[in-house]
């Protein structure tokens, strides 16, 4: 199983982003997606989460309006565009696929929001 990020990096306040996540080694369409983020010194929280079909999402308070979750389960990838971008974005972004008792982690991509 591996779940693995891309697109981070370095981006001034106010640009835009936007991260995916390649899956494989799972049914990748039977499972929940979720994008959670960890800043230094902060406990990881959940920033966006999409049901298996795409049928519903969810936003943290603070990205509302800014993000969007999607995926594209033909190519057992989500994404996370991130828009309008604060200094306090600034995170280690992961992604978590979870159904039931199974779950996975992928490694991580740094996003750093910085003028």
């Amino acid at each position: 199983v591996q779940l693995v990020e891309s697109g981070g990096g370095l981006v001034q306040p106010g640009g835009s982003l936007r991260l995916s996540c390649a899956a494989s080694g799972f049914t990748f369409s039977s499972y929940d997606m979720r994008w959670y983020r960890q800043a230094p010194g902060k406990e990881r929280e959940l920033v966006a989460a999409i049901s298996s079909s795409s049928s519903s999402t969810t936003y943290a308070d603070s990205v509302k309006g800014r993000f969007t979750i999607s995926r594209d389960n033909a190519r057992n990838t989500v994404y996370l565009q991130m828009n309008s971008l604060k200094l306090e974005d600034t995170a280690v972004y992961y992604c978590y696929a979870v159904r039931a008792f199974n779950s996975y982690w992928g490694q991580g991509t740094q996003v750093t929001v910085s003028s």
